[in-house]
């Protein structure tokens, strides 16, 4: 008799537990509140558009490659990939742009034009990055840090100082670069980590290396072909999925979940569960007495930024613009603080355009525009309607301007999300967008555990726990998770 598992949540996190689950012989099944899967990664269509909702950056794609193989697969089984190139376009306070090369020389040749002596110091600092990020990825963020003996190997202790895991991110880069669009551009990725660059360890240079030196990727037909091949291999190997299936209640007997139980009344036993959902939510309203972590440890987290979305449907092409465009043309540090610090709506916000339809026109009718505008902003901040749109003029007046296009007139189709959507869809806490804030006291053991400490066969999986967030460390985290199952539930398979 196989033993049964339920996942509660169809993020990539959960598609990835479950795929590797219900290889080794597990009866999986998956549980999904909303119309579809993908989590945050969902997509939606209209008026012949088709909108990525979350993830629009394709980084570190040997991870998505490690998976597919693992199940006798290739990407190419199930999207074509491209490298963008330019990687992508920067709109500066000086009213200047610069497309950001793919190509590593002809990087450091733009490097060493706006400093001297750069292009080399870039070559060293990519270098240490590439150590970082072959430990990180093949050592670190491969355990599942239930104890701090799992770190003892000879490779990460005498190379601690060299991941300058207690060196500031900020005063890391400046140590080799000054001016300061060499260091926004360094520091861009580190914005959604969840802290100010002077907060975040130096170890995150490794994003540097995903960034510059393994690039930036599009999977033809859009982000969420990823989750559908996920949810194809996962079918593959059997794993139920049903949609629509909302958890209300976990049943806890004798330190055990003994029974799930849904919205509509529906009860599932189950010998084993994995949260993929909101690791806070599942504290506080599937567990209640029995959570894991109480209100104040939550309270006391560190988030990651929440963001306001807008997705729009422009019946023109903008000129002007690259797929990704970043738009610093206002004060990184003061929009950061405003985030992190003040955690209030941001004066003057930074803000990311992706521009889907520069490179697949498959993404909107012939001749039209598929844009996706987010702004990072603080958790947990009042959210309405009126805010929405005072800064949804804010984006455009500065958009416009650097398209030199008139564009809200031509806009067919608008949606925004933001806080509450995030709140209600995927019941984030606090409304987070990217989960934890990868702050030192905030990696590895210190994250919330992917095992309840008193229900034995309870785990969880997803961006508040390890790894931490985005798409590949949350891939990554559902294979820990199985891995862990296995080896404290080993099937008879």
């Amino acid at each position: 008799m196989k033993k049964k598992v339920t996942l509660i949540g169809a993020g990539i996190a959960s598609l990835s537990a479950g795929a590797y689950l219900a290889k080794a012989g597990y009866e999986v099944t998956i549980l999904e509140k909303n119309n579809s899967i993908g989590g945050r990664g969902r997509k939606f269509e209209a008026e012949g558009f088709v909108f990525d909702m979350g993830p629009s950056w394709y980084w570190m794609p040997e991870v998505f490659e490690k998976f597919y193989q693992d199940f006798g697969h290739t990407s190419s089984d199930f999207y074509h990939l491209k490298r963008l190139s330019p990687s992508y376009r920067i709109f500066w306070e000086d009213d200047s742009q610069d497309d950001i090369p793919s190509d590593i020389n002809d990087l450091k040749k733009w490097f060493e034009q706006l400093e001297p002596g750069s292009g080399e110091k870039l070559s060293q600092f990519l270098k240490d990055a590439q150590y970082k990020y072959e430990v990180g990825m093949n050592d670190l963020v491969q355990k599942p840090s239930l104890q701090v003996t799992e770190f003892f190997k000879w490779n990460i202790i005498s190379g601690v100082f060299k991941m300058h895991l207690f060196k500031p991110f900020s005063k890391y880069i400046r140590k080799s670069f000054s001016h300061p669009k060499l260091l926004s551009l360094l520091e861009f990725p580190v914005l959604f980590l969840g802290a100010k660059p002077e907060d975040t360890p130096a170890l995150y240079s490794l994003m540097n290396y995903a960034d510059i030196s393994l690039g930036t990727w599009y999977p033809e037909g859009g982000m969420y072909k990823i989750f559908e091949a996920f949810e194809k291999v996962a079918l593959e190997q059997g794993v139920h999925i049903k949609c629509d299936a909302e958890v209300d209640r976990l049943t806890v007997q004798n330190q055990k979940i003994s029974h799930v139980r849904m919205t509509n009344g529906d009860i599932l036993p189950s010998e084993i569960v994995v949260s993929g959902a909101d690791y806070a939510h599942t504290d506080q309203a599937l567990l209640g007495e029995f959570a894991n972590y109480n209100d104040a440890y939550w309270d006391s987290r560190k988030m990651a930024p929440s963001s306001l979305i807008f997705y729009l449907g422009v019946k023109e092409r903008i000129p002007n613009l690259l797929h990704h465009n970043l738009f610093f043309d206002a004060d990184f540090g003061k929009h950061a603080a405003e985030i992190y610090d003040e955690k209030q709506w941001p004066e003057m916000p930074l803000f990311y355009v992706s521009c889907p339809t520069q490179t697949d026109s498959s993404v909107a009718p012939d001749g039209m525009e598929n844009l996706f505008i987010l702004i990072p902003i603080a958790t947990d901040l009042v959210d309405d309607d009126e805010i929405r749109n005072k800064y949804f003029h804010k984006v455009m007046d500065r958009l416009e301007k650097r398209t030199k296009t008139e564009i809200r007139s031509k806009i067919i189709y608008q949606r925004s999300y933001c806080v509450n959507d995030f709140k209600k869809d995927y019941h984030a806490f606090k409304g987070n967008a990217y989960g934890l804030a990868n702050t030192l006291k905030q990696t590895a053991i210190f994250k919330p555990s992917l095992k309840h400490k008193q229900i034995s066969n309870l785990f969880y999986t997803g961006q508040l726990t390890v790894p931490g967030p985005g798409v590949p460390p949350s891939i990554i985290s559902g294979k820990v998770v199985a891995k862990q199952i296995m080896k404290e539930f080993p099937t008879l398979n």
